[in-house]
């Protein structure tokens, strides 16, 4: 049995609290997309950690947690994750895995993203510089190296070969950077992760299916950034919907049960691309500032806005989503009057659907208007205990999907969730 849990906005949603909350109940988590663009949040022993890459239930010791198939790895920032990991005390040998169809990213397709972005000007999408798209066309243009291979004699010969294929490109942007330090700390990255357990993904994952082990699948950014549903073109470069953890992680769409969607109880979004809530005003900067809205990966302030439902329902038609959380609930707790998107007007007509392209027309948000609780919820243990305000927010916003909100979350802390 598969449980899946995912973003519904822009990524940013506090996936890796949650996970790491729900990740007591199984005996697997795995990340099935993404790369070190993600960045999970975690507090352990009250000292923040950001993972990256390794999956959210890392800090249980006796859960195994799996790198899929659909997620671009770079050994560099693996590495000094393992070692902030393994400072904790965490024997990551134990119970970290990594698929070996997993595609590697090189320190040059960082150098190609940087180049490709600059190149863009104003056009640019707000990649994180990661590597991630150039790594995800190697996939598609199946040139690239996947983590198998670091296992073969020839992997330099396969290196340098890719290498000089993006050369040529990096070339044609008349991009210069010295990529040497990268490609040094690169090779000691291969050899500590050649340590590491690489396995037959596919049928190691499966296997655990058949032992009647509970797995939560962990996505990473967010489902409107997800390559062919999201708000193309400013997405990611990966499936960050329930689909994608069949074709990142190797398993058939029948294993897959529960969809856990986690939406803020606003709406944030980093780097380019259309926004249809966003504020521009003090209330936008006081979300921003109560919220500590800046990017665990990046430190880019956030975008911030008032809830956006038509998207949430598309998010969660896609996804099949059987239940949501909402995060972040406590930083709503100073506003006078809150307000919630239930439509978009375009030239005099009101719609409920995302359209194709969002960016190339003006949708301006229908609103709905609700007093705010004044209260401060973080200390709330149970639904009883919450404003009869919060609870109609709740309760609207329950009515609008159709699919009801099961968690709260009223702060950063483990224990900071309210179950309905």
């Amino acid at each position: 049995m598969v449980d899946v849990i995912l973003g519904l906005q822009w990524g940013d949603e506090g996936k890796g609290k949650i996970v790491d909350y729900f990740a007591k109940d199984y005996d697997v988590i795995a990340r099935f997309q993404g790369g070190p663009n993600a960045g999970h949040t975690l507090y352990k022993d009250g000292k923040k950690l950001v993972l990256h890459q390794i999956p959210s239930g890392i800090f249980y010791e006796d859960k195994i947690n799996i790198i899929g198939n659909g997620v671009v790895l770079d050994p560099i920032t693996l590495k000094k994750e393992c070692e902030n990991v393994a400072a904790f005390g965490i024997d990551l040998k134990k119970n970290l895995f990594i698929a070996e169809r997993t595609n590697l990213i090189l320190p040059t397709h960082r150098a190609l993203d940087k180049a490709s972005e600059q190149a863009k000007g104003k056009s640019k999408i707000g990649s994180t510089l990661k590597g991630i798209g150039p790594a995800y066309m190697d996939k598609t243009g199946r040139n690239a190296l996947r983590v198998g291979d670091i296992l073969r004699d020839d992997f330099k010969e396969l290196y340098d070969q890719l290498r000089q294929k993006h050369q040529v490109i990096i070339d044609t942007y008349h991009y210069k950077e010295d990529i040497s330090n990268d490609e040094k700390e690169f090779f000691e990255a291969v050899e500590f992760l050649k340590e590491l357990n690489i396995v037959n993904g596919e049928y190691f994952i499966n296997k655990l299916i058949q032992e009647g082990k509970k797995i939560l699948a962990e996505g990473a950014q967010g489902s409107m950034l997800d390559l062919d549903f999201g708000t193309f073109p400013f997405v990611t470069s990966s499936n960050t919907i329930t689909a994608g953890v069949c074709s990142g992680l190797g398993i058939a769409p029948q294993h897959v049960k529960d969809v856990i969607g986690i939406t803020k109880a606003y709406c944030t979004r980093v780097g380019s691309g259309p926004f249809p809530t966003e504020l521009e005003n003090a209330d936008g900067q006081k979300l921003r500032d109560i919220g500590n809205e800046y990017g665990a990966t990046t430190g880019r302030p956030r975008r911030c806005g008032w809830i956006d439902l038509v998207a949430l329902s598309y998010a969660c038609m896609i996804n099949g989503v059987t239940k949501i959380v909402m995060t972040k609930a406590d930083v709503l707790n100073t506003f006078e009057e809150l307000q919630v998107c239930t439509a978009y007007s375009i030239r005099g007509k009101e719609i409920k659907e995302v359209p194709f392209r969002l960016d190339l027309d003006h949708y301006v948000p229908v609103y709905q208007k609700f007093e705010g609780w004044n209260t401060d919820i973080s200390q709330a243990k149970d639904y009883n205990s919450l404003p009869e305000k919060t609870k109609n927010y709740i309760k609207f916003i329950n009515e609008y999907l159709g699919v009801a909100i099961k968690y709260i979350s009223n702060g950063p802390e483990r224990d900071q969730l309210i179950v309905l």
